[in-house]
């Protein structure tokens, strides 16, 4: 083996190595250093959730409840309703079964 290629052999062995001892350094760092908050859901998301794990379609105000209770978070009315209607235009996992009334496509 040629000198270069041993040399550039070797930087990448040290490369996964300080890779591997930086990783457990992080792992090891006290617990009082702040943690990264959880990423937060987006709304269809949250709406995708509460209809998958319904067992019928919902009407927007029983989505909004759920939303609250489940997920802390409170949905714009009017939102969800424009994102859902236009997802049901575009044949995209929503049905609307009746007014503001949705479930998700092929249950």
């Amino acid at each position: 083996m040629e000198l270069t290629k041993w040399a550039k052999l070797q930087e990448e062995l040290l490369k996964a190595q300080l890779g591997v001892i930086r990783g457990y350094l992080r792992s090891e760092e006290p617990s009082g250093r702040e943690r990264k908050a959880p990423q937060r859901k987006s709304q269809m998301s949250i709406v995708t959730d509460i209809l998958s794990s319904a067992s019928a379609p919902l009407h927007v105000t029983e989505i909004m409840r759920q939303a609250q209770e489940q997920y802390g978070v409170s949905l714009d009315r009017e939102s969800v309703v424009s994102a859902l209607t236009k997802k049901v235009r575009k044949g995209v996992a929503f049905v609307r079964t009746g007014p503001n009334v949705f479930g998700l496509k092929g249950r």
